[in-house]
């Protein structure tokens, strides 16, 4: 199943959302129009929902509280409302709807309480909330069904969906200098510090394919790479990703994740997202660090390749080149537009407008670069 829609009311800066979703959504906005936040809806439900280290109190404290996710305008109105809606792929039928509605406790602990919680399955209601037990003890509000256990057996296919969330933005410095950096990896790595690891947990075998997989991209769009392998080092067991490039003298054109460029590093890391799991996948600017001939591709690419996997993708992008993607088409860009106290989101007319919404964060001096293609002619063959 997919998500075919989102409502929201007072999330961060939307006083409302109310949006279809395809299995290929782009989210398009300039700068501070709320991509990230509305992202961030997705990742709250997972973080609700998550079996280890998980819940409605830990989720919105993460967040710095309810005053730092309820949007600034609800005065009046300040309870914050979430319903989303899930479709099977195969005809589009709506199978699940789930809705939350949320607010702060007046006076004590202060916690986050339930206002409504509801489970749809084929239009027959199977959860409502506030029921009876918790009209007669209110501490039963700070904890939604999604994420108990116990509570959730009707409906686990919603809480296991959300659980399996991902948000992909790589960072490939974090990546590539975690043994210098130490620390701790933050809960999810979103930012791909446990990259390597993730890897190296798969089985041999699924490993093997989807490292194939993204062999054959990488062979297109990186220069003069031959292979690409999973290694471990003989000394430590830590994990690697090597690369061999063409160079005359045998197998002396040998480089590790370390000698990566950016680009390399942010490419493999989309492409193993892709083919990690079936659930929804977050993507904050797949186009950083690519090359414009790349960039030009990647809606192309991420559509084959999430075909392949059954995978939903919902894409945040600054970039005009993306989106001149011809197979592109207009219910698969949501417009983000900065409006009086906060955003709309609304649906393209047409591509062309997110295209102009675009250009005032692009400079005259870069637009035309971004829509240029400089790559060789065999580099292009994968995206025909």
């Amino acid at each position: 199943m997919y998500v075919s829609h989102i409502k929201v009311r007072n999330w961060r800066n939307f006083p409302r959302i109310d949006a279809d979703l395809r299995e290929r959504q782009f989210v398009v906005g300039p700068n501070a129009s709320g991509k990230s936040n509305l992202m961030d809806v997705f990742r709250f439900l997972r973080d609700i929902a998550k079996i280890e280290g998980g819940g409605l109190q830990k989720a919105v404290a993460d967040r710095g509280g309810m005053t730092k996710i309820r949007n600034l305008a609800a005065r009046r109105d300040p309870d914050i409302a979430i319903e989303v809606r899930f479709s099977d792929p195969a005809d589009g039928h709506e199978t699940w709807r789930y809705e939350l509605g949320l607010k702060q406790q007046a006076r004590g602990n202060r916690h986050t309480l339930i206002t409504l919680e509801r489970v749809i399955r084929d239009e027959a209601v199977i959860l409502e909330r506030p029921n009876e037990d918790d009209r007669e003890d209110i501490v039963r509000l700070t904890q939604t069904y999604l994420e108990q256990i116990t509570a959730n057996r009707d409906f686990r296919d919603i809480a296991r969906f959300f659980q399996a969330i991902t948000y992909h933005h790589l960072v490939p410095s974090l990546l590539r200098h975690t043994d210098l950096i130490g620390g701790q990896t933050l809960e999810g790595d979103p930012y791909g510090q446990d990259f390597l690891d993730r890897i190296a947990r798969e089985h041999d075998r699924t490993r093997k394919a989807r490292l194939s997989r993204i062999e054959e991209v990488l062979k297109l769009a990186v220069p003069r790479l031959e292979q690409l392998e999973f290694v471990r080092d003989r000394e430590t067991g830590r994990p690697h990703l090597q690369a061999l490039y063409a160079h005359w003298r045998p197998r002396a054109g040998i480089q590790r994740e370390d000698q990566f460029s950016d680009g390399t590093l942010r490419l493999i890391g989309m492409l193993w997202a892709l083919l990690e799991g079936d659930s929804l996948l977050l993507l904050e600017e797949p186009e950083l660090c690519l090359h414009s001939g790349i960039v030009n591709r990647l809606a192309v690419l991420i559509l084959r390749m999430q075909r392949n996997a059954g995978r939903q993708v919902l894409i945040s992008t600054h970039s005009a080149a993306l989106l001149s993607d011809p197979g592109i088409e207009r219910e698969e860009v949501l417009l983000l537009k900065p409006v009086h106290e906060g955003s709309d989101a609304e649906m393209a007319e047409d591509v062309r407008d997110a295209l102009l919404l675009l250009e005032r964060d692009i400079a005259p001096d870069r637009a035309p670069s971004e829509r240029t293609l400089d790559i060789s002619p065999d580099q292009l063959s994968l995206f025909k």
